[in-house]
């Protein structure tokens, strides 16, 4: 199945072919909008040539924030995030010798060891870890033993919860409406 996360084809190509750009459209996945965020590492190999995590982990700090600032910019928040980009590129250069499949192939790890491994990520909190847990067992095939249960309701078949269930305009609409409900039913009445 091919992604459709952006509604850009070429972007949604990146996002396909590229994992480590799965990895980041992910991370910039907060206070933006869905689409925005999976389309920031277009951005960066359209200003980079290419997305190699050795290479954006050794970038001189302030020349990658001004990469990322740059109109349009990766996120609404470039300098923040610039700092979270490099800190995902080194643990995956670091931890994972740049191979970010690693994370959920090294070792034939279950749902909760992936899980684990997502979580000790920067930026990577509980609720994106699981969310990306649901999006590569829902649309990549990644799918560990428990890969459901360690993605929690984001991993629920035909669920509408998160960008893991994202196939298309239809559904991006669908997502956002469950989102919408959800903040709606939080507030205090």
């Amino acid at each position: 199945m091919t992604l459709w996360l952006t509604g850009d084809p070429d972007a949604d190509r990146l996002l396909d072919e590229d994992p480590f750009a799965l990895l980041v459209g992910m991370l910039l996945d907060q206070q933006y909008p869905m689409e925005a965020a999976f389309s920031g590492p277009a951005k960066l190999v359209d200003r980079m040539g290419g997305l190699d995590p050795a290479a954006i982990a050794h970038a001189d700090p302030e020349e990658f924030v001004a990469l990322c600032s740059t109109p349009p910019a990766v996120h609404r928040y470039p300098g923040s995030m610039a700092a979270r980009i490099q800190a995902v590129a080194r643990a995956v250069v670091d931890d994972y010798d740049g191979d970010v499949t690693r994370i959920w192939t090294d070792g034939d790890p279950d749902g909760a060891t992936v899980l684990k491994r997502l979580k000790a990520l920067p930026g990577f909190g509980d609720q994106k870890a699981r969310i990306f847990v649901a999006l590569l067992g829902k649309q990549r095939g990644v799918q560990p033993t428990g890969w459901r249960a360690a993605a929690g309701a984001y991993g629920e078949e035909g669920s509408r919860r998160s960008i893991a269930d994202v196939t298309d305009a239809t559904s991006l609409a669908e997502v956002r409406a469950t989102k919408k409900a959800a903040k709606a039913a939080a507030r205090p009445s």
